[in-house]
């Protein structure tokens, strides 16, 4: 008897057009949510805009500290900084505004503003993780 191999034809989707999802992906960056908004999923833009706007905001009420990029440290140093400038800078028109006001707090010891730092950059990451989902749904790979 002979083994027939039967190769399955991965049938590949064209990739989707830059003007389908680079809108939502862009005004999901600025205005957490809008990606979702402008999809018409409005309960979920919601959520997603109460949710970032009030971790940002409780950040912000504890004092945290925003990063900024600084090199001449080390390694790990370095890249603390970056993440947590990248992260930061992912809340969108929440980090803009804040820093437009001239908020800079800086890293002082406490509890409490260590963990208003963790919530400055949790909203950040949670803007990322919406961000990407409106790619998903605008690219058809979710509904």
């Amino acid at each position: 008897m002979a083994a027939h191999s039967q190769t399955a034809a991965h049938v590949t989707k064209p990739a989707t057009p830059l003007n389908v999802w680079l809108p939502p992906v862009i005004l999901g960056w600025v205005i957490p949510g809008g990606g979702h908004f402008l999809l018409k999923r409005t309960g979920r833009g919601a959520l997603i805009f109460a949710s970032v706007f009030l971790m940002f905001l409780f950040g912000l009420f504890m004092r945290g500290m925003m990063f900024t990029p600084q090199g001449g440290g080390d390694v790990l140093t370095s890249l603390i900084n970056y993440g947590g400038f990248i992260a930061d800078i992912a809340a969108g028109a929440f980090y803009l505004i804040a820093a437009m006001f001239g908020y800079s707090q800086p890293d002082l010891p406490g509890d409490v503003h260590d963990y208003g730092t963790k919530f400055l950059v949790t909203a950040g990451l949670l803007n990322i993780l919406a961000i990407v989902d409106a790619y998903e749904i605008a690219a058809g790979k979710k509904d």
